[in-house]
């Protein structure tokens, strides 16, 4: 099962995916962590990488796709993968296309998790972590059972990220629309998109993407 996740920050992507992890044992591709991985392992590409970020630069399309290749060549991922985060850009998705195609491993299907702009701002805004073991919570959607302890880890003390408040995520979902929103319509003209109402309870979208998957 080869898969993508699609949507605004704040959809409940991460969350979905983790459930997919959890449920099939195929790993979460995400960009953030193939990076610092590639990096922290030292790998060439994880070598040039850091020398782009020792320099104050941003890492190139280039590199994130060579960093994307070698993740995807990994043992773990010879039965699927869930791809979060990348592509972003319809030039990153053509760039996967060739490379998928090159390793034999076509994309089954890309999921759109929907929402509302409105909802996504008091999500996000909402959103804070136990500061030890980094489980998420929200003020309204995800409280802890027992208020101001962690479920995970019984830790007391949380914490916010500080690009979490309403200006700057409505900029980041400015920057959504404006980069990556057409990849959804690039995924329907494949015949690769499906749906999911991004609004519901968290369970009833994990049902929905386990109907979709069921009937791939």
């Amino acid at each position: 099962m080869r898969l993508m996740l699609l949507g605004p920050p704040g959809a409940g992507k991460g969350t979905q995916a983790q459930r997919l992890v959890e449920k099939h044992g195929i790993p979460q591709l995400s960009t953030g962590d193939m990076l610092r991985a590639a990096v922290a392992n030292e790998t060439e590409v994880g070598l040039r990488a850091k020398a782009v970020m020792d320099a104050g630069k941003l890492v190139s399309d280039d590199i994130v796709n060579a960093i994307v290749s070698e993740r995807l060549d990994e043992p773990d991922c010879k039965n699927g993968f869930i791809l979060d985060g990348f592509p972003r850009t319809l030039v990153q998705a053509d760039a996967l296309a060739r490379m998928l195609s090159e390793k034999d491993m076509p994309l089954d299907c890309a999921i759109e998790v929907r929402v509302d702009d409105d909802i996504l701002v008091e999500r996000i805004s909402g959103r804070y972590t136990c500061a030890n073991c980094g489980a998420g919570y929200h003020d309204t959607f995800l409280k802890p059972k027992k208020a101001g302890v962690c479920d995970k880890c019984g830790g007391t003390e949380f914490k916010r990220r500080p690009d979490d408040n309403a200006d700057t995520v409505r900029t980041r979902l400015w920057a959504y629309y404006k980069e990556t929103s057409p990849l959804i319509g690039y995924y329907h003209a494949k015949g690769l998109l499906h749906g999911v109402d991004g609004m519901a309870e968290i369970d009833a979208v994990s049902e929905q993407i386990d109907t979709i998957l069921a009937n791939l």
